[in-house]
């Protein structure tokens, strides 16, 4: 940018939203939803997914009457009845099988549309007039949002789909059978000391009880990992984020030999990375011991529970196998909660980054809300005005030398001011990307100002949709644009039009700015602001740039901000900006909220967490 000096001082106080409530998080996400214009296909995919979710279960109760006359079929050697009932399993798996393939169906598609609906939503938000700008320059939730609308955005929808699913169907598997636990263990009588005594329901307490201290020491345990998730999450994309830097000046690096510096960078990140992912990995082994040692449990929790009834003789071999079915298909219910204890705590971390990231997007749009701002009013006499005009920012305030300032259709301005003045931030305000300040400005009415910025922006594509960016390649024929070309020195373009290339990689910083100029000639605004991009021009390239403003826009007004003119008479005018540091200053402002009260972690907890923040 321009104003090397001031530029740190000039930047927005940080917007931090990581702190919202989980309700907060939430109630947001499904207010999006709500708007979502794929909220109805979503719904009709849930709804299919409910229906087949409840035929699986009725076909899981199915399956789990056929275990009694199998195994008695075992039980009393009957040949025939075990070959009939091997028929009726094949039949009960045929059907489940389609309904599992069906659910799987559902389910990709439940992730795609979500998916599809969230980065939609999040990229019709980030591309909201000038939003984009104020997110960038609002502190750490806008360094990286790439890696918030595409990875996380995707890992969100995937765990969600798989949680919800899972939930939903284990759900209603328990509400299944329950009923059939309860109905089976009702007439289970124990005898004791000579004393025969019965427990209602006593199969459905036992799996309550022992899937129920299952989970609660499973969420002890694993309960850190959504702090260290999170965690792992920001370092990664701290990681990503140095990387893409390094690949972007790589030129730059090379040329001061600064690999070795560089090195260091990445390998800092790089160990920041590692040493949240390790603590993650300690939290997983605990949590897999308790896990997996229930799961191991769980081989003869059934038999064990149901076994004294058997023995006295109460219930066949195929009664006490349809038992113990009933007993792991409720246990399994209840135990989606151990089962996914990892996967919560991911989904989220995951959530509290993209809510914090899409409350960032709309609060952007009120940063410093209570700070006066600039306004803009229309004129009808095709000026462009500037009364009593402040640019505020955290270091002062840039203004011009006079209260009040006029231009006229047609004329040529050059605007100066000394190093630090604010010459990028004053051009910022013009194009409305910086709005804080005071004063009036008055655009001529029914008018479109094109701003050009001293680095140009090429899209991705052909040179023909660079040229023709942003009004489509449609709009110009083959002849204009290479007349654009030739007239800004780079013939040797003509060839190159429908090539697919990044410009910005291919040509000199001359060149883009040229390519840019070139652009205007194209497009023939009639007031154009320009921020530097003519200081940067040698002799030759300034003197073509300036022949497209005398021949191709003889009557385009054009404002220049940079520094004073060295020879020639194309500027009628000059103007300067000053920064008063007593002026009107930004106020710092915070955005985040009071943090809701915790409890005070378990000594095991605190010292993961300790290790987390060494």
């Amino acid at each position: 940018m321009a104003d090397q000096t001031s530029g740190k001082a000039d930047q927005p106080s940080p917007i931090v939203p990581e702190d919202i409530g989980f309700r907060a998080q939430l109630a947001m996400m499904l207010r999006a939803f709500k708007a979502s214009p794929l909220r109805n296909t979503i719904l009709w995919l849930a709804a299919g997914a409910l229906t087949v979710i409840v035929a699986t279960s009725l076909g899981q109760i199915i399956l789990n009457r056929w275990n009694r006359p199998f195994y008695d079929a075992i039980e009393r050697r009957d040949l025939d009845a075990f070959f009939h009932q091997l028929l009726v399993f094949v039949a009960i798996a045929g059907g489940l099988l389609t309904l599992g393939v069906i659910q799987t169906w559902l389910n990709q598609m439940m992730k795609l549309k979500l998916r599809e609906g969230l980065t939609r939503d999040l990229i019709t938000e980030w591309m909201r007039p000038r939003r984009a700008f104020r997110l960038a320059n609002a502190g750490a939730i806008g360094i990286n949002p790439d890696q918030r609308m595409q990875e996380d955005a995707g890992h969100l929808t995937d765990l969600t789909t798989g949680l919800g699913f899972g939930l939903v169907q284990s759900s209603i598997l328990l509400a299944s059978f329950v009923g059939v636990l309860w109905s089976l263990s009702s007439g289970f009588v124990f005898h004791v000391g000579g004393h025969s005594f019965a427990i209602p329901g006593y199969m459905v307490w036992a799996a309550i009880l022992y899937a129920g201290s299952a989970s609660m020491i499973s969420w002890l345990v694993g309960r850190p990992l959504i702090a260290l998730n999170s965690d792992r999450y920001s370092r990664e994309a701290d990681l990503r984020f140095s990387m893409m830097r390094v690949n972007e000046h790589v030129d730059a690096i090379s040329l001061a030999g600064g690999e070795a510096d560089e090195k260091r960078r990445l390998e800092t990140d790089l160990t920041s990375v590692l040493g949240a992912v390790r603590r993650i990995f300690t939290v997983q082994i605990y949590l897999e011991w308790v896990t997996d040692g229930y799961g191991w449990i769980t081989l003869v929790a059934p038999i064990l529970v149901a076994s004294p009834v058997y023995f006295a003789g109460d219930i066949s071999f195929g009664g006490l196998m349809m038992a113990v079915g009933a007993f792991n298909q409720v246990h399994s219910s209840l135990r989606w909660f151990i089962n996914n204890i990892g996967a919560i705590a991911d989904w989220r971390a995951t959530l509290l980054r993209i809510a914090a990231f899409r409350r960032a997007l709309v609060e952007a749009d009120v940063l410093h809300d209570t700070e006066k701002r600039i306004e803009f009013v229309q004129n009808d006499d095709n000026r462009l005005t500037f009364d009593g005009l402040e640019v505020a920012s955290t270091a002062g305030c840039t203004k011009f030398a006079e209260p009040r300032v006029e231009i006229a259709a047609g004329e040529r301005v050059l605007v100066t001011g000394d190093p630090g003045a604010g010459k990028t931030l004053f051009f910022r305000a013009l194009a409305r990307l910086w709005p804080w300040g005071g004063g009036h400005v008055g655009t001529p009415a029914g008018e479109t100002i094109t701003f050009v910025p001293r680095t140009p922006y090429f899209p991705p594509g052909t040179l023909r949709a660079v040229l023709s960016y942003p009004q489509g390649e449609a709009g110009f024929v083959d002849a204009e644009l290479k007349d654009a070309l030739s007239k800004v020195g780079l013939e040797r373009l003509e060839g190159s039009l429908d090539r697919d290339a990044r410009w910005e990689r291919e040509l000199s910083e001359e060149e883009q700015r040229m390519l840019a100029f070139g652009r205007l000639s194209l497009h023939k605004p009639r007031w154009v602001i320009i921020d530097e991009a003519l200081d940067t021009l040698d002799r030759v390239a300034l003197k073509k740039v300036l022949s497209i403003f005398e021949d191709d826009l003889p009557d385009a007004t054009v404002v220049n901000i940079g520094r004073a003119q060295r020879k020639g008479d194309f500027f009628s005018r000059e103007l300067h900006l000053v920064k008063d540091k007593d002026g009107h200053c930004l106020k710092r402002v915070d955005f985040t909220p009071a943090a809701p009260k915790r409890r005070a972690p378990r000594k095991g907890v605190r010292r993961i967490l300790a290790r987390r923040t060494g």
